[in-house]
């Protein structure tokens, strides 16, 4: 017997909302298999005050985020809904939606810590007519830990290996990396550093796209060492896992202050890429410098000057999508929120407690029943 949920997210770049319907195995670990994906376009003008509330930005009133809380979960709604078109298969097959929602706010280091997802679940319930278990990250938060990353259970599961240490760098909005030793030891993970939303933003404010298809303008400015320099001086950067960042902290202000205001923009856009694979190659190299095998996914991936920067830092690890394991690594964040949609309904702790330093193990989400 199968099981088929559906997981929906949109990252930290909110570059789109991607969908996935996904065929479990019964049993507690389950064999999971990507049956259907799609990625859906935002509203331009509301991805505009997404990205502008997620860099830190100001909500003009109660009346406004609660429009926007629908007007996400409308989209989330219309995403599920149309995947299943695409896919033929009928919503009375699909046991629950698991929804990240949108973050425009994630403050665990605060004097009382939150992170804020929009997306109301009961809205994608009611149109999808499918339970839906959406607030995923909060009861972490509740329990002190950072709710996040939560995927790296996931990543064991699909790609750990007893011959090898490996890992898992997610490349998104933000970079986060899963730590998967050989043998069977313990998981971890952690946020390393920016990745898309930064070098998205600064390509959209001096080209007007939205981002830098196959890296190519990032490939002809020059990498500017000194700004690198600055930039990797962040004491973020510095601090021990467990942690986490998002788009409020790696923003166009926190790089604004780092230029000396003299640099051309081509030249930017290639260190800010540089950055990303510094970030993430230190914080691989300090946590796991036995690592052999180094799998990516999400958006950067497609990068082939990211890629290629990312194996020059590495001598000795191979570095390849996670594509070359069998997990299609544009959707394999959308996956790992069916499987806690899954997780959640069958009672079983979704966090990893040394991966968020959480106080211990605990169910996550809200279950909006169909």
């Amino acid at each position: 017997m199968q099981e088929l949920f559906i997981g929906l997210i949109s990252g930290t770049s909110a570059d789109g909302i991607d969908a996935a319907l996904v065929e479990f195995d019964e049993g507690e670990r389950a064999h999971c298999r990507l049956a259907a994906a799609r990625t859906f376009p935002w509203d331009p003008v509301l991805r505009a005050r997404l990205v502008a509330l997620g860099q830190g930005g100001d909500v003009g009133s109660l009346d406004e985020l609660g429009e926007l809380d629908v007007r996400v979960a409308l989209a989330f709604a219309e995403a599920a809904n149309g995947l299943l078109r695409d896919a033929g298969t009928d919503a009375s097959r699909v046991r629950a939606i698991g929804s990240h929602g949108q973050t425009v706010r994630h403050r665990p280091h605060a004097e009382f810590p939150f992170t804020m997802q929009l997306g109301d679940g009961s809205r994608i319930a009611e149109l999808t007519g499918i339970t839906t278990i959406c607030d995923l990250r909060r009861r972490d938060i509740a329990a002190g830990g950072h709710g996040a990353p939560l995927l790296p259970a996931l990543h064991a599961t699909l790609l750990a290996s007893d011959d090898e240490s490996r890992a898992v760098l997610n490349l998104g909005g933000i970079a986060n990396l899963t730590l998967l030793p050989a043998a069977a030891g313990a998981v971890r993970g952690f946020d390393c550093g920016p990745a898309n939303a930064l070098l998205d933003a600064w390509c959209e404010r001096h080209t007007g796209e939205c981002y830098d298809a196959d890296g190519t303008w990032a490939a002809t400015g020059r990498l500017d060492e000194a700004l690198l320099q600055r930039l990797l001086d962040e004491p973020w950067f510095t601090l021990p896992p467990p942690k986490s960042s998002g788009r409020e902290q790696f923003q166009l202000g926190w790089l604004s202050a780092r230029l000396s205001g003299n640099e051309a923009s081509a030249d930017v856009q290639r260190t800010l890429l540089e950055l990303t694979a510094a970030s993430a190659a230190e914080a691989l190299l300090a946590q796991q410098p036995d690592t052999r095998r180094l799998l990516a996914c999400g958006g950067g991936v497609h990068n082939p000057l990211l890629m290629k920067r990312l194996a020059a830092r590495l001598p000795g690890v191979v570095v390849e999508s996670t594509a070359a394991h069998g997990v299609d690594p544009d959707f394999i964040e959308a996956m790992g929120f069916a499987w806690l949609a899954r997780e959640t309904l069958a009672g079983r702790p979704g966090n990893l407690p040394a991966v968020t330093g959480a106080t211990g193990p605990r169910i996550l989400g809200a279950i909006h029943l169909a």
